[in-house]
């Protein structure tokens, strides 16, 4: 399998499984825990079955358990250590407290782009250790785009490669939660105690939702103050940037400000692309150059958009048992992104026709008439405004090159301008626009 698999994926899913029987009969494999045995059952028993069939031992079964279920005296011991940080009886006992991971958030399955390589690169600086972009990163993101799966990479990257290091990863929900039930229970000066002088790395996401905590800003404040002073790291990420977040202490945006800004934009045409490729992949769907191209220019925004766009369609494909064709691709995006995801050059010049009461053909046609050139100049304006076609590609769905296209948008722009008719008409076109599509 080793042969077989990608080296990031070998070692997330398969290098963690232990081997606790293997005959004629059953061949046993012991995973970390009941999730991880199924996907693992679910996507690489498949490859299994056939390595096995190669071997001539197409009649072993193969069974999962986690290792929560199987005693450890039943599991024999790793002949070979290699890759391992042993514990030496010396060392410190790991205090660690890390939210649930997602195991495919590691920095191998995230896709670098222009959008994100400042936060990848620095997030993956801090993981290793690496303090020339400073000890301190704030990611500031909207939802979907990746700064919990950098967040998560680190984490997961911490576990592997430094498992004595000290590392709390929470949520600025789970850290008010937890203060909160230290001040009930009078246990105030043990929850100081693990955040000031117990973490070595500190990762802390959506602190957005700080805002009006003054308590919980005060003692995270002066956390912060002991860590950076100590030489700790500190990743936040929030949803919008420190000086954006209503209602908190300019003393506690300071302290989120002390290191390196990072934003995460929405990823451009190139990177979409990437993802769409890289979880099609994952997802076992294979997708031909035009489908990936008509999702990357169709499915924007939130990455998430992408996965429900890949999983409806693998679901789709798989229970039609065909492949996934354009009007699939069409559709499964009008089911689960909604209509404003296919908003396109032809849709905008096809309710545009009906809006005026000419034909496409009209429109595509070398007429100059003003009852056929101003809705086919309004069409063009329309579609720059509303999609990310370049002006080639718009001239082209009708007929013509893209000075046209900026010819019709300049003249669109000073009617609207200079005639308050035109402006409301616009306006008008616009809100049924968004209506219908948006």
């Amino acid at each position: 399998m080793q042969e077989r698999l990608p080296s990031g994926t070998y070692s997330l899913w398969i290098e963690p499984l232990k081997c606790v029987r293997a005959d004629d009969t059953y061949l046993d494999l012991v995973g970390p825990d009941r999730f991880f045995c199924s996907w693992v059952s679910e996507n690489y028993q498949p490859l299994m079955d056939e390595i096995l069939k190669s071997l001539q031992r197409e009649g072993v079964e193969i069974r999962f358990s986690s290792s929560a279920s199987v005693d450890d005296s039943s599991v024999p011991a790793l002949p070979d250590n290699r890759g391992r940080q042993l514990k030496l009886p010396s060392m410190r006992q790991r205090n660690t407290t890390i939210r649930t991971l997602h195991p495919r958030y590691t920095f191998d399955e995230f896709v670098v782009g222009e959008s994100n390589i400042l936060a990848q690169s620095a997030c993956e600086a801090i993981a290793n250790g690496d303090i020339a972009l400073g000890r301190c990163l704030y990611i500031g993101a909207g939802t979907g785009l990746g700064k919990s799966h950098l967040s998560h990479a680190v984490a997961h990257h911490l576990l592997e490669n430094s498992p004595n290091v000290r590392l709390h990863y929470l949520t600025a929900q789970q850290l008010t939660t937890e203060m909160v039930k230290a001040l009930k229970e009078k246990t105030m000066e043990q929850f100081k105690e693990k955040y000031h002088n117990q973490c070595d790395v500190l990762l802390l996401e959506d602190v957005h939702s700080l805002a009006g905590r003054v308590k919980t800003q005060e003692e995270l404040a002066a956390a912060v103050d002991v860590l950076m002073e100590t030489g700790k790291r500190i990743i936040y990420t929030g949803a919008v940037k420190p000086r954006q977040i209503p209602d908190i202490g300019e003393g506690f945006r300071s302290r989120l400000s002390a290191g390196l800004i990072t934003t995460i934009n929405p990823p451009d045409a190139e990177t979409r692309h990437l993802i769409i490729r890289r979880k099609a992949k994952n997802k076992g769907l294979l997708l031909s150059d035009e489908l990936v191209e008509f999702m990357s220019e169709n499915v924007k925004g939130d990455i998430r958009k992408i996965e429900s766009a890949i999983v409806g369609l693998k679901a789709k494909a798989c229970l039609l048992k065909v492949a996934p064709d354009l009007d699939m691709v069409k559709e499964v995006i009008n089911d689960i992104l909604g209509q404003s995801s296919v908003l396109t050059v032809d849709l905008i010049r096809d309710f545009l026709a009906s809006q005026f009461r000419v034909s496409v053909h009209d429109l595509r046609s070398k007429s100059r008439k003003k009852s056929i050139a101003f809705p086919r100049q309004l069409s063009m304006y329309f579609a720059r405004k509303l999609t990310e076609q370049p002006l080639s590609e718009i001239g082209r769905a009708f007929n013509r090159d893209h000075s046209t296209v900026v010819h019709s948008i300049r003249v669109i722009t000073e009617m609207v301008a200079r005639n308050g008719s035109v402006r409301g008409q616009v306006e008008h076109l616009d809100k049924k626009l968004a209506q219908k599509f948006l």
